[in-house]
């Protein structure tokens, strides 16, 4: 199965790393080295876009908190019980259901809550696995892409377009490799 890469390429990357391109390769026809290639290129591109969503979201985050508190380390008084401080897990859940102020992070956005966490949950996921250098190339990643222009028209527009005129994501996802020809 490994045979079609090369020595060095495997001692490089390692086989428990390899292993889901190769098994992609050989259901796939296309081969592991190639996909490896093309994953590390779209992961890259992806980078922007989600550079762009996680710090507008931040930013927008931060900025409804302090109109909130009206303070800049609005965590400190954030509104967390005695009890809940020993359970800090517990306690940040509280406080993220005590801030409705959070929508307003949202301007562009008018619809249920749990499909706006559920956009950007896969998101995180999406952003955690681009940054840990894991394979992406299995997912849907145009619906992904579109998914992360929404979250970040929601938050500024503005972003939208001016993103636009340099992202390499739709370029690279119709250049992915295609089937080997014996």
């Amino acid at each position: 199965m490994s045979s079609d890469l090369a020595d060095w390429f495997i001692q490089a990357f390692a086989m428990p790393r390899l292993a889901p391109y190769l098994a992609s390769a050989e259901t796939s026809g296309i081969g592991a080295d190639d996909l490896y290639l093309w994953n590390l290129q779209v992961a890259e591109a992806f980078y922007v876009s989600l550079h762009c969503l996680e710090i507008s979201l931040r930013n927008a985050l931060h900025a409804q908190l302090l109109a909130s508190y009206g303070r800049r380390d609005w965590w400190v008084t954030a509104p967390l019980a005695e009890v809940a401080l020993r359970k800090i897990d517990v306690a940040q859940e509280q406080a993220a259901r005590q801030v409705p102020a959070l929508y307003r992070s949202f301007p562009h956005y008018h619809d249920r809550r749990e499909a706006l966490r559920d956009n950007l949950e896969t998101m995180v996921l999406l952003r955690n696995r681009v940054m840990h250098h894991e394979p992406i190339h299995h997912r849907d990643l145009a619906a992904d892409h579109a998914k992360a222009y929404r979250l970040i028209g929601y938050i500024e527009p503005k972003v939208v377009s001016w993103l636009r005129t340099f992202d390499r994501v739709p370029d690279l996802l119709s250049r992915r490799p295609v089937r080997r020809t014996a």
